[in-house]
């Protein structure tokens, strides 16, 4: 422990951050849980200004508990050597980790998971590399004080189509064997009648977004690239899920997803 950053050294550095003085009171104790993911492009918005106040409002106002970050600087000169993760989780209130895929300008990039639980454990699993490396970042929480214990799973799949095939395979051998539900969030650069999401709906439950379902470019969205999906089958019964028309603060819509455990 150093300070309050706990580190674990493995093929890749994991970073978890929980909050200090302004820590956030227990979690309501209910069976829904809300979900977000979102691929933030490192707080810079359509407007090509870096932003992380106007993020963090945008997922304020959804209120979620779990919430899955992609494209995310922890102290590179891009973002002004900024921990992206930990001041996201300040403006939020809201337990935080970084997962890096890589060194990038002085810095790291990678992903962030944020959570009104604590984080139990947290895990940063490599996954095969492509032309970057990419990880499948995994937070155990549990849900309230008397909830079951999940894995919720930040991904951000790149860049071909190939690349993403072995990442996704790789993903499904790291829990075929977990009994616990597990639910996968982020940006998975796929479309729905891919292979990688044929392969993953084998055994995640991949909810259906209705007809707004466009993920990308958040200004006149074109493809549905990213996804919030659990396993087991009977481990939720899906309340709401709803894509944000936020065309302003990153080059993805918002994913939203409610859930409530059975």
């Amino acid at each position: 422990m150093i300070g309050n950053r706990l580190v674990t050294v493995g093929v890749t550095v994991l970073v978890a951050t929980w909050p200090g003085k302004n820590e956030p009171g227990p979690p309501q104790q209910s069976t829904t849980v809300r979900i977000l993911a979102y691929n933030i492009r490192h707080g810079a918005g359509m407007d090509d200004v870096v932003d992380l106040e106007r993020a963090a409002r945008v997922i304020r106002r959804i209120n979620p508990d779990l919430v899955a970050l992609q494209e995310i600087d922890n102290q590179t000169t891009r973002t002004n050597r900024v921990d992206q993760a930990k001041r996201l989780g300040e403006l939020t209130g809201m337990h935080h980790v970084f997962g890096g895929f890589m060194d990038y300008r002085e810095g790291q990039y990678g992903m962030a998971l944020l959570s009104r639980f604590p984080f139990i454990e947290t895990i940063n699993h490599r996954l095969p590399d492509g032309q970057e490396p990419r990880t499948a970042l995994t937070a155990r929480v549990r849900l309230g004080t008397d909830g079951p214990e999940i894995f919720f799973v930040g991904i951000h799949l790149y860049r071909s189509a190939a690349e993403r095939l072995a990442q996704a395979r790789r993903i499904v051998e790291i829990f075929d064997d977990e009994s616990r539900p597990v639910i996968l969030a982020g940006d998975f650069n796929s479309a729905p009648d891919s292979d990688v999401l044929q392969l993953l709906s084998e055994t995640w439950t991949i909810p259906d977004k209705g007809p707004d379902n466009l993920t990308f470019p958040s200004v006149d969205p074109r493809r549905e690239i990213d996804f919030i999906m659990f396993r087991p089958s009977g481990a939720f019964e899906v309340v709401a899920i709803d894509v944000i028309d936020e065309p302003l603060v990153s080059d993805h819509r918002p994913v939203v997803l409610e859930i409530v455990r059975k």
